[in-house]
């Protein structure tokens, strides 16, 4: 898998194709999937924020005149330096 988020968007559609193949998933099997289907949409949710913290970011940075993203984003307090 690839590590972008319209990868993840197709791996998303992916679990989506796989919960709704009544054929296959009984049981245990379906128990299980879906356990699979809970943890992607947590790791997703996470990864989707992160997407969204570096966006905002980058506007922060762009509209106040940063010279790059890192310097928004790293997580040190520089004024105490």
């Amino acid at each position: 898998m690839k590590n972008d988020l319209s990868s993840l968007n197709d791996y998303l559609f992916e679990e989506l194709e796989r919960l709704n193949d009544d054929e296959e998933l009984e049981g245990e099997k379906l128990e299980k999937e879906l356990k699979r289907a809970k943890a992607i949409g947590n790791i997703s949710t996470a990864i989707v924020n992160n997407a969204k913290v570096i966006l905002d970011a980058r506007k922060f940075a762009e509209e106040n005149g940063f010279a790059s993203t890192n310097e928004v984003l790293r997580l040190k307090d520089s004024s105490n330096d």
